[in-house]
């Protein structure tokens, strides 16, 4: 019997080791995510007295994180791929300036008027001019609202293909009026 007794000690010993091992590895695994969690680092820090955050509280403010990381991460994945889209389109534009550059090097337009640099910015200030104009003329500006509701409007009417069409239509026959002014009353030498 004597022995029996001893290896009961011996086991109920082992037991209580093994499970106070147990609940400390769970204590310290509450403690870790308390750390690691935000909220209850925050909770921790207005907690009075030794009263602590009850283990659900941790549990809760846990999912509640990584909920938010999940969240932040799918914002992160989808602005890195609206990113990637507008790299793309850029090299995409980049390589069609360039094969544009190079088939205009290669082939200049010899023997036929070139338009200079400052007609070319003159006739695009014309343009932006003319539909900043109706911009202005269209753009309450009493109040954000206001703003935002006239531009809305201004766009969804000025700003179709074919509104635009006819501003720089107008704007190029305008100039070429001024140009033919112009060539008539200082003849060319």
């Amino acid at each position: 019997m004597a022995r029996n007794t001893g290896e009961r000690m011996l086991r109920r010993r082992s037991c209580s080791d093994q499970d106070r091992y147990y609940w400390d590895a769970i204590k310290k695994g509450y403690d870790d995510l308390q750390s690691i969690v935000s909220t209850c680092q925050q909770q921790s820090e207005f907690a009075v007295g030794t009263q602590k955050i009850s283990k659900a509280t941790i549990l809760q403010n846990t999912i509640d994180y990584i909920q938010f990381l999940h969240k932040e991460k799918k914002t992160q994945e989808e602005e890195v791929s609206t990113l990637g889209k507008e790299v793309m389109a850029l090299k995409i534009m980049k390589t069609n300036y360039e094969h544009i550059m190079k088939a205009h090097q290669s082939n200049p337009q010899q023997g036929e008027e070139q338009v200079s640099d400052q007609v070319k910015f003159s006739i695009f200030q014309s343009i932006v001019y003319s539909v900043f104009q109706s911009l202005s003329n269209s753009v309450s500006v009493n109040s954000f609202q206001e703003v935002s509701a006239c531009i809305f409007s201004w766009i969804k009417e000025h700003c179709k293909p074919q509104t635009l069409r006819e501003f720089v239509l107008g704007v190029l026959r305008q100039d070429q009026l001024l140009y033919n002014l112009q060539t008539e009353t200082c003849p060319r030498k």
